[in-house]
């Protein structure tokens, strides 16, 4: 598959995603594309240095997202047209589990070594920096404890890096202002959820 025309800015001058979902339903292959191209970039952000050193031989990440705009796509007609924080929600859940299809092969692989798993990328991500040391297992399980829309905004603003006006079209929220203060009470659920959960010896809330 050819990479999409990428567009850092899904909402730009465009039309909305829901539209866009409803003519690619409809069998509309120029809506298809545009899906493609408005969240390739925003998904090759998100999976760049997701997957572990030693897997990086066996799959690329833009191999990744690929796929996963593929699967979605062909899948389209299951998932219902609503805010666009939702289908990035959708997409977000095929690429993680496409990685971690990819970390299981590749631990299964010869010459493993789990001592080896670190990312190509030092720097921390917006997800490291909110859970610190936490596992990410706890992160995702969390994750999957808030409403849905909450889980939506933690998506949008921690993972995919959206300014706080982008999490409000996206979401469907007033202002950036509110939006702004609708991510922050998400993210201390968030937060008391994975201390509930932490070990007894590491209850820690992220920062």
């Amino acid at each position: 598959m050819t990479p999409p025309t990428q567009t850092d800015h899904p909402g730009e001058g465009l039309e909305s995603t829901a539209v866009l979902l409803v003519r690619a339903r409809a069998g509309d292959r120029d809506a298809r594309e545009a899906l493609a191209g408005r969240y390739y970039a925003i998904l090759l952000r998100f999976a760049h240095g997701r997957l572990p050193s030693n897997a990086r031989g066996m799959v690329e990440t833009d191999d990744l997202v690929q796929t996963t705009v593929v699967r979605a796509l062909a899948h389209i007609d299951a998932f219902e047209p609503r805010r666009e924080g939702a289908f990035l929600a959708y997409l977000r859940r095929i690429l993680i589990n496409q990685i971690r299809d990819e970390m299981r092969r590749a631990a299964r692989a010869p010459g493993f070594d789990e001592a080896d798993e670190r990312l190509d990328d030092p720097r921390p991500s917006p997800l490291e920096e909110l859970v610190g040391k936490e596992s990410l297992e706890r992160f995702e399980a969390a994750l999957a404890m808030l409403r849905e829309r909450e889980r939506e905004a933690v998506i949008l603003r921690v993972e995919l890096g959206f300014g706080h006006q982008e999490v409000a079209d996206a979401l469907g929220i007033p202002s950036a202002t509110a939006a702004r203060m609708y991510v922050s009470r998400a993210i201390a659920k968030l937060a008391d959820h994975m201390k509930a959960s932490a070990p007894a010896t590491d209850q820690k809330t992220p920062c």
